[in-house]
């Protein structure tokens, strides 16, 4: 009766994995197509707060670089938006409106810069392909190819 018992109970605690061991292969899964996306961030000279006027062309360069990043951003990963209103605020107009962007872009590339009147100009240019490429290297996205148990 005791080796009975023990027998019950070891096999209620062991589970069915104990029996079979299984092997996962798996394969990469490349996306159908993979877009492009563009951006072009601008910066005025006269804002930038510099001795030259070189110095205020460099920092409105580096500004309108920043800018078009942030607008890639906002395209890959959206833009948080609160919005709160109160009903005595909103018969004065005092809206508070807050945005906000968080994110991590890899694989962009600079195509143009150029001065336009009084502003600066970055177009900048994200291939997925490219980030694709990145994130294979990193952390490959695959599926299941086949299951063996033994």
């Amino acid at each position: 009766m005791r080796t009975i018992l023990l027998l019950l109970s070891l096999g209620l605690f062991s589970g069915c994995s104990t029996f079979f061991d299984r092997e996962v292969q798996y394969e990469s899964v490349p996306p159908d197509n993979f877009p492009v996306l563009r951006a072009v961030g601008y910066a005025p000279l006269a804002a930038q707060k510099a001795d030259t006027e070189e110095q205020r062309m460099l920092m409105a360069m580096k500004a309108s670089k920043l800018e078009a990043l942030r607008e890639l951003a906002e395209q890959v990963y959206g833009q948080k938006i609160d919005y709160k209103v109160t009903m005595q605020q909103a018969v004065m107009g005092n809206e508070k409106l807050r945005a906000s962007l968080q994110g991590v872009i890899r694989g962009a590339r600079v195509v143009k810069t150029y001065p336009v009147g009084e502003f600066y100009a970055t177009e900048m240019e994200l291939d997925f392909k490219q980030v694709y490429d990145l994130y294979q290297n990193s952390q490959p996205v695959r599926r299941i190819k086949s299951v063996k148990y033994y």
